[in-house]
Parts: structure tokens; C-alpha cells; sequence
């Protein structure tokens, strides 16, 4: 049995064009035969795309235009694979974390991030004043839900592993160490799962795992999710996230069509390897080399995270240096103030320190963003995504994940 959800629009079509039923003139070649039937293969399989991403049917029965002897082979041949929901929590400000059941009994996290669209500025650090008078928050409940139509973006945020292997020492996920991959169907099921709840509108791979360390599964998977007929994504909303392995960059850029965010996190080897072990085979000067060699379309950028760590990364040398790191390659910085967890060794800089960062590049003609984590009381903010089950290296030092937590 195969898994719907694995198999990009060729492999159907691949599948299919055996089962054509092509009317057979005395004049047809073996080769405009086979023409006729790839194309019938390539319209059933639109149809069958529609049906299931589009329309989110998962009844083969259910699929009326299709005839009904494909029907049946689809039922004997090939299943539609859905995710079991073991836990979901709710922020106040409106996040939504799900806790995933896999078929291995290993879990999973994913999270759907909002965007407010009349949400007035804040400052860096503050919750949202949702009852003040006059506020745009104001009359809202005290906890606002993925299906309000005030968000004008929801962010799925997915995973591509169970656990991590690359044990970046302020993630949460990376304590656990890698269990395994995700496959394909794991991976593209998130979203068609989120999309059933919300009108998800961007997708990050920044969930669990290194993305390009499962980089065949991530790369078909993308196929899928951008796939007009599929999941219908563009590919300036599919982004993915690394933290810097090297060889897997220089690939991507001439597999798949989608954005690209890079962990950069530190401006000196040392400093940088104290933290993110990944630097020591691929140092700062490599990992830049391939992002100034990486195929960016018309008015692309890379995005570099920096995750700021106080007293590690968040100097004025330290954004001294990252201006002059960056110099040269269309980019733009997302800086994110560390989400403190327990266990974790690393404080959270103040706010001031943030924003003298963070001028610092705007000075000098870096674009320069601070992200206002989302989901931090559900511990679904960035590094603090993990499993219940698996390796868990180290979760004697957390908290389990519904111990602190009401579930939705």
C-alpha cells in the first residue's frame, strides 16, 4: 500500500498511465499511444490532486468523476494517510500547537502561527492589551483562534524530523538528539492537516529537525506543497530553514524553487561552534560561500536568523561583524531574542539590548527584523519544539508537555 501523500504529481501519473484506456486507431504508433495515455494519466491525476488537497476529500468513493473501476484501484493500491491529533494547545495570542501521533508511536509537533491584521505596534517584549479601550484588540476574547478572519497570515510551522541530530545547545529540540526522519507523507500531512483547521498561507520548515538533513524527503515534499494542482503554495511562501549544512544548500538551489532562511547565529567560528557544533565541519566562511553562490530568482533574499543569547552573540562587535559577514549577498536579518525554557542554560537579552542591535544594522542599510515570538507560554516559540516519545536525550530537564498546560 502506498501513501497518497508521498507521491508527487509525476509519480501518480507514473502509476496511472498503465490503468489508460486509449482507444487504439490501425494507424497509431506505440508512441503517439503512449502520449495519448500519458496524458490521460497526467488529467486523472490532476483530478485526483483537486480532490484531495484542494476539496480535502479522503474518500475514494467520495470522488465521483473519477470511473469507478480506478476507484477500485485506488482503494487496493493506495491509501490516504492522516495524522492522529494526541494533544493541541492555544496561546493567548492566538498560536496553535498540535502534538502528532505517528504510526511508530513517535510524535511530532507542528505549530500555526497568526499575523493580526489591524494589531497595533507593540513594543518589543509586550502582550498584546486585548480588553484595553480603542485597542483593535479590544472586545476580542481572552484568547483569539486560528479561524478568526482578523489574521491576514497564518504561518504553518513543520517539522521534518523526529528529534534532531544537530544539537544546537539552545534548542530544545536538539537535546533529544535524531530518532529518525520524517517521509515524505509525514511531512506534506502537517500541512493538509493545519490547512483543515486555518487557511494557512506560509510554511516554514522550522519545526523539529534539520530540513536538509532529510534533504530527498524535504525536497519532494516541497514539490507537493508548491504544486498547483496540489497544495497550491507559492514558492515566495515555502520556506526553509538550516542551520548550515553546506553541501545539502549548494543542492537545493538547483532542486526545488523556495526560500531560504539560514541560522547564522554567531559572527566568530568560536563563537558560533560553542553553540551550533554544525560550524566545526562547515565554518561561517564556507556556509556564507554558498549562500553567495545560492540561485536567487528576481527580488529574493536569503534570511539569516540570529538567535540572540545574552552575554554570547548580542555585542555591538558582534553586529559590527555580522555587517560585514553578510556584505554582498541579497539578505535580510531576523533577529530572535533566545525563548528561555527549563534546563536551558542561556538567558534572554533585554529588550534594549535588542533594539541597539538592531539599529545598529538599520544604520548601515541592513534590513534588520526583531521577531516578536509567538506561543511562548504553550512552549511552541522558536527552539522550543520537541517529542514526547523517542531518543529524548535530556528531557529529564523539562517539563513534560502537557504538565504546565491546558489542552484546547
Amino acid at each position: 500500500m502506498i501513501y497518497f501523500q508521498s507521491l508527487t504529481r509525476n509519480d501518480l501519473i507514473t502509476l496511472l498511465q498503465p490503468l489508460s484506456q486509449i482507444k487504439r486507431s490501425s494507424d497509431m504508433t506505440p508512441d503517439q499511444l503512449e502520449v495519448k495515455a500519458h496524458r490521460q494519466a497526467n488529467y486523472r491525476a490532476q483530478q485526483i490532486f483537486h480532490w484531495v488537497y484542494q476539496r480535502h476529500v479522503t474518500e475514494w468513493d467520495e470522488m465521483t468523476d473519477l470511473s469507478k473501476d480506478l476507484r477500485v484501484w485506488l482503494k487496493e493500491n493506495i491509501q490516504i494517510f492522516r495524522l492522529s491529533t494526541r494533544q493541541s494547545r492555544q496561546a493567548m495570542d492566538g498560536t496553535h500547537k498540535f502534538l502528532w501521533d505517528l504510526v511508530d508511536g513517535k510524535t511530532i509537533e507542528s505549530v500555526i502561527i497568526p499575523s493580526a491584521l489591524q494589531e497595533p505596534e507593540q513594543e518589543l517584549g509586550q502582550e498584546p492589551e486585548f480588553q484595553k479601550e480603542g485597542n483593535a484588540f479590544a472586545g476580542r476574547p481572552a484568547k483569539e483562534t486560528v479561524q478568526s478572519v482578523r489574521w491576514k497570515r497564518l504561518t504553518a510551522c513543520i517539522s521534518s524530523q523526529v528529534g534532531c541530530a544537530m544539537a544546537c545547545k539552545f534548542c530544545l529540540t536538539g537535546i533529544q538528539g535524531l530518532d529518525r526522519h520524517l517521509a515524505v507523507h509525514e511531512i506534506v500531512t502537517q500541512v493538509f492537516e493545519l490547512r483543515k483547521q486555518a487557511p494557512i498561507t506560509n510554511i516554514v520548515f522550522m519545526g523539529m529537525g534539520e530540513p536538509l538533513h532529510n534533504f530527498e524527503n524535504v525536497v519532494k515534499a516541497c514539490e507537493i506543497l508548491i504544486d498547483q494542482h496540489g497544495l497550491n503554495f507559492s514558492k515566495r511562501k515555502v520556506t526553509i530553514s538550516t542551520s548550515g549544512i553546506v553541501p545539502a544548500i549548494e543542492s537545493l538551489g538547483k532542486r526545488v524553487d523556495v526560500s531560504l532562511a539560514v541560522s547564522l547565529n554567531g559572527t566568530t567560528d568560536e563563537g558560533r561552534s560553542l553553540i551550533m557544533p554544525v560550524n566545526k565541519k562547515w565554518n561561517i566562511e564556507k556556509l556564507l560561500n554558498a549562500c553567495r553562490n545560492y540561485p536567487l530568482g528576481s527580488h529574493r533574499r536569503i534570511t539569516f536568523e540570529y538567535v540572540m543569547l545574552q552575554g554570547l552573540n548580542d555585542s555591538l562587535e558582534d553586529a559590527q561583524r555580522l555587517v560585514g559577514l553578510i556584505r554582498g549577498i541579497p539578505s535580510k536579518v531576523n533577529l530572535i531574542p533566545f525563548n528561555e525554557h527549563s534546563g536551558s542554560e542561556f538567558k534572554r537579552p533585554s529588550d534594549q539590548t535588542v533594539r541597539i542591535f538592531q539599529k545598529y544594522l538599520l544604520d548601515r542599510q541592513v534590513t534588520a527584523t526583531v521577531r516578536i515570538s509567538r506561543g511562548r507560554d504553550i512552549l511552541a516559540a522558536c527552539g522550543q519544539l520537541r517529542s514526547v516519545f523517542g531518543t529524548a536525550r535530556g528531557t529529564e530537564k523539562h517539563l513534560d508537555w502537557g504538565s504546565n498546560q491546558s489542552a484546547v
